[in-house]
Parts: C-alpha cells; structure tokens; sequence
C-alpha cells in the first residue's frame, strides 16, 4: 500500500470518489468517519485519524478531500507531512450559502484556507469552485479584526488545478422506457463510453436521445383528468412515498404527463422552495405532470418537503431517497426533465447522472452549470423555468424527441482515470 486515503465525510459524492479510487487504484488504504455531524467533522476529524492511522513507510501520497483540517493532522503526525499531500475539494466554505452572513462560521473556511497552504496540490472539481475559493481569500480573511494575512492566493494559486469529479456511468438500458430505447437505435452511430471498473469492463450507452416520437410512449394519465395519475401502490416508510403505476390505467388516446424530477440533498442550499412553488404553480395551473422528488436527507429536512408533499398530492410518483442504486437509476429513466434550483453547486453528480439517463437538464445560469451545460439549458430566473415547464406540461414530446447537445463522456471515470493516478503517484526522484 502506497496511497492513504482519508475521508473525514464518508458519505454522498464524497464515498464515491475514495470508493473508486480504492476500487480501481492498486496500493490504496482507506480510513474514513462516517457522513454525521458535518461540522463536528470538519472540526475534530484530524484529532481522530491522528489515532486511527497506523505508523507505516510504505504511504507514499495522501488524499483527502477538504473536509479535513489537513494542517492540524500535519502537526499532529508529522510522518505524513513527508508525503505527497492531495487536497480535494467537492465544495468550499468561503462562498458555501448561508441563510445569513453572521451565520457564517469562520472556522470552516479558515481550515481549508491553512489545508491549501500545507497540501502540496489543491485539485478542485470545476473552475467555478476553484475561483470562488481563490477570489474570496482575501475578502473572507477580512473577517480578522487586525493583523490579516496578505498574499495568501499568491501563494496558493500555483498548486491548484481541476480536476472534474470522476462518474461512473453505469448501462441503464434495461430500464430505459421504449421511446429511449428507440432514440438510441436511431442514434446508433454515436460511441459508446467505455467504463473500467475493478471486476469488469462495461460499454455504456451514449447520452444522446431523440427522434422517437411521442405517441411511441405509453400515455401514463387517464384522458378526462390531466391531473388524476393512474391507480397506484403505495409503500410508506418513514416519510418515504413510492409509487408504481398500474399497467391497466394505461390510456391509448393521450401522451403521458410530463415526469420531472429533482434528485438533490434536501437541504436548503438547494433551493427546494424555488422548485415547490413552481410545481403548485403547476398544478394550479391544471397542466398535466407528474413528480419524483429524490435525494439523501439529513437531521433538519426544510418544513417545504413535507407541506409540498401534501399540497402536491396525487402527482408525486416517488418521494424520498433511494438507496438502492437500481431503482435510483431506474427513477431517473423514466423521468423527461431533471431540474436544479441550486443556490450552491460546485459541480452537480446528480444533474449528470440524469442526463445520461435521457433526462432533459434545467439548470440556474450560474455556479458550475454553465461550465458543463450548454446554453440551451439554462434559466437566469424562475420566471423563465417556469414559462419553459409550462411549454413542456403542453407538449411533452418535446422533451421525448430531443437530443442533448452536450457530453457525458468527460466526466466519466474513463476520460479522467489518468489523471487521478497521476495525482496518486508519488514524483520521480522525491524521498517522500
């Protein structure tokens, strides 16, 4: 084992980076806490791997993502400030939001500030969390009274890079609806991704959908009430709803509702009082749809979730985290539009995943979203997200018969894997 891996927020895109990198990387170690009590975390982490990782001459580079107060560890044992320190960042708490600006615990930022200085590359998941982070030194360390450091991006900026978060996409074919199927037959010149894992090699689908036409779907709602869904079983279990329909409320004589989907963390940093009030707009608007609402939740799940749920009623389909991996992906192919509303993203796991499972993006013009999606796929304001889910609602082929003009394929594990093994690899020459 040459490679340690410390994960102090061993949860969400955080679990599936080191698991990959694990997985794929040979010499791999991995310790990590688990994903509660984020701040606790970020606070005390580095006391904790202090005990937990064992002595060894074998480390060569350590990686971790910036979380970890990666300066106290350092201090701590400074047998791994010998090695080749990798510092991740999926997020960064200089511009994180926060309900209110005294809310802003100056802690947070100022580890991952004193984590840069001492790592020996800062890799960051896009371009727009790399400048935030950098551009906000200065204003954020003006929240020292006196005596402020100078200079600090100067001296950071030189070891940063971007690096894109690395997916792993998986074959959704087997559960993909039959217009999808059609479109990618259609389709059938465009190559296929190629993905490694640690057990086999799989070809996996292009993420480009279109030309099917809408009356090749399965209409999904009863002709005389747009807003009725068709008969349903139900399961409940603690707050989470998931809903089947049945094959005999099928009608032949209209399209199916458009399906939107919103596959995020809920959480406020989301927004998901933007998304709800667009969706009773909606509905009270008598367009036809029909809603998953996905994603982990945590301790303090926002009062919105559970008051839209209610008011939302008959047009939820699924509600609630799926753990199962299948039956996420499978949610995720059924459905026409996938939707942020994000006040914070710095790069967007769940936008992409259900892109490439055929879903139509709608995405804020700003954070990480215009660096990945193409302009088409962006609204300034909640007025215009609203006018074009309107337009969709009406004509929901629309959505059913477009190709995404964007890529998938470099943010797959398989365009990126060199450059995480790269990073992994201790320089030529250097003792560590």
């Amino acid at each position: 084992m040459s490679v340690l891996l410390i994960e102090a927020f061993y949860g969400g895109s955080h679990k599936q980076l080191m698991d990959l990198l694990n997985g794929e990387i040979e010499g791999c170690v991995l310790y990590s806490l688990p994903a509660k009590k984020w701040h606790w975390r970020a606070r005390t982490a580095a006391l904790h791997f202090m005990e937990a990782v064992p002595p060894s001459d074998s480390y060569r580079v350590l990686f971790t993502s910036s979380v970890l107060n990666l300066a106290e560890l350092i201090a701590l044992r400074p047998d791994l400030g010998k090695l080749k320190k990798v510092l991740y960042f999926h997020e960064n708490q200089l511009v994180y939001p926060v309900r209110k600006n005294q809310d802003r615990d100056f802690q947070y930022g100022y580890n991952q500030i004193l984590s840069c200085l001492v790592a020996d590359l800062v890799v960051f998941n896009s371009a727009f969390n790399m400048e935030s982070f950098l551009t906000s030194i200065s204003k954020f360390l003006k929240m020292i009274p006196d005596h402020r450091p100078k200079n600090l991006e100067r001296l950071i900026r030189p070891k940063c890079r971007v690096i894109h978060f690395p997916i792993t996409f998986p074959d959704v074919s087997r559960f993909l609806p039959e217009h999808k199927k059609i479109s990618m037959k259609c389709l059938g010149h465009q190559k296929e991704v190629t993905v490694h894992s640690q057990n086999e090699t799989a070809k996996v689908a292009p993420t480009v959908f279109g030309q099917a036409e809408e009356h090749m779907t399965q209409p999904w709602r009863e002709p005389n009430n747009p807003m009725t869904p068709p008969e349903e079983s139900h399961s409940v279990d603690d707050g989470q709803v998931i809903s089947q329909p049945s094959s005999s409320s099928f009608s032949t004589e209209s399209p199916r509702p458009l399906h939107i989907v919103w596959p995020h963390r809920w959480e406020h940093d989301k927004d998901p009082e933007t998304f709800f009030e667009i969706m009773m707009k909606l509905k009270d608007q008598g367009l036809p749809f029909c809603l998953s609402v996905l994603g982990e939740t945590f301790t303090d799940v926002p009062e919105i979730f559970s008051e839209a749920r209610i008011s939302l009623g008959s047009a939820v389909l699924h509600w609630g985290f799926l753990p199962n991996k299948d039956e996420y992906f499978q949610a995720l192919c059924t459905a026409d539009v996938v939707i942020s509303t994000a006040k914070h993203e710095f790069f967007g796991v769940a936008m992409l995943e259900a892109v490439h499972c055929g879903c139509y993006p709608l995405c804020p013009k700003a954070l990480a979203y215009p660096e990945i999606f193409p302009a088409e796929y962006l609204y300034s304001t909640p007025e215009q997200l609203l006018k074009k889910l309107q337009n969709f609602c009406k004509r929901p082929g629309i959505v059913r018969r477009h190709r995404f003009q964007g890529e998938t394929a470099p943010y797959s594990w398989a365009s990126l894997s060199g450059e995480f093994r790269s990073l992994l690899t201790a320089e030529p020459g250097k003792d560590p």
